[in-house]
């Protein structure tokens, strides 16, 4: 990928261990672009990046994605070299699933240990009391101000974690292609909206339709729809020309969304967006965004039709391109490695 824009130089070098499940070009989920782009940002800098994985992949050979190197899981042994000699690491990222064994991991060795929250789920909360983290990586406004009424509830009593709010990083050169003809979903599980998706598909089947299988959960997939295609599981650095110069708008109908990162990759090439109200895709997609129920195919159906029409798309696209722009990460990236200093300098928390 092109690269998103750079960040100032912070005068220190840093050793870096990610402990995650799975990474990208081979998992292409949201929150390991996400993940990605924010390590991609330290290794852009000069600072030793890291990956270890905690479940088999399809090669156990060591690679390097835009800087960072990804280590293949072989065995319960795995993180120690970066625990202990020269090679230890001076801070610990993880999420998701890999937060439990991290952040024991890090309290037992004394190495600090940074939480990207991806969700507001009650497993992820709780790992900010059980595991005490250095530092938390909200990756929206929305998701910040949930976690601080539970903590509010449930640990009133203590101070939160320090944290920093950092939008899953999208460089708008890296997304940009020219729309196609294609209404498209991306992920076609029925949590994302796969029904939605199919049920458009019959009630307008003059209308081309894409669905790209996802990198998680239970695709649902139909073979008895003419205008329906099937579009395998693309890595990140495809979606432009493989996706989005294929799709005229974008559906997300997803049940819960803590931010929507495909929403704003789409916005890239100006494709507008019909999204289901979820706080992550309406702080996503702001005044750019077309919403309708999840529950109300009609609404659906009737945004979509709208969009195709030829007065009101040039003004929806525009409108998209402008919103992928006005998200420049570049000030939230350049807070993100000056903080990630600031860690390793205060050290663990307990």
């Amino acid at each position: 990928m092109r690269g998103l824009p750079a960040v100032r130089q912070i005068g220190v070098t840093l050793r870096v261990l990610a402990m995650f499940h799975a990474y990208p070009p081979t998992h292409n989920a949201g929150a390991e672009w996400a993940a990605h782009s924010l390590l991609r940002a330290l290794a852009e800098r000069g600072h030793t990046v890291d990956v270890l994985l905690s479940q088999p992949a399809d090669s156990d050979d060591v690679y390097v994605l835009d800087g960072v190197t990804v280590h293949p899981h072989r065995g319960k042994d795995d993180p120690g070299r970066w625990l202990r000699g020269e090679d230890r690491a001076q801070v610990i990222v993880t999420h998701l699933e890999n937060t439990p064994r991290a952040s024991v991991l890090g309290e037992v060795h004394r190495i600090p240990v940074v939480h990207l929250l991806h969700n507001t789920y009650e497993k992820s909360k709780s790992w900010l009391v059980k595991g005490s983290p250095a530092l938390v990586v909200y990756n929206t406004a929305w998701m910040k101000a949930d976690v601080e009424a539970w903590w509010r509830v449930h640990r009133g009593d203590r101070p939160m974690p320090w944290d920093i709010t950092v939008h899953p990083p999208v460089s708008v050169e890296d997304y940009q292609a020219t729309p196609g003809d294609h209404v498209t979903l991306i992920n076609l599980t029925a949590e994302k909206g796969a029904e939605i998706f199919y049920a458009l598909a019959e009630r307008m089947p003059r209308r081309k339709f894409l669905g790209v299988i996802g990198g998680y959960g239970q695709q649902i997939v139909r073979d008895d729809l003419p205008n329906v295609e099937i579009f395998p599981h693309t890595p990140g650095d495809r979606m432009a020309k493989d996706v989005y110069a294929r799709t005229r708008v974008l559906l997300a109908p997803s049940v819960y969304e803590s931010y929507g990162r495909v929403a704003v990759e789409a916005m890239c090439s100006g494709i507008p967006v019909v999204a289901h109200p979820t706080p992550g895709l309406m702080e996503s997609l702001g005044d750019a965004g077309f919403f309708a129920d999840r529950g109300d195919v009609d609404a659906w159906e009737a945004a979509v039709k709208r969009l195709f029409s030829p007065k009101v798309y040039p003004q929806a696209s525009k409108a998209a391109a402008a919103r992928a722009a006005g998200l420049d990460p570049a000030a939230e990236l350049d807070l993100w490695v000056k903080v990630m200093e600031g860690v390793v300098k205060r050290g663990p928390t307990r």
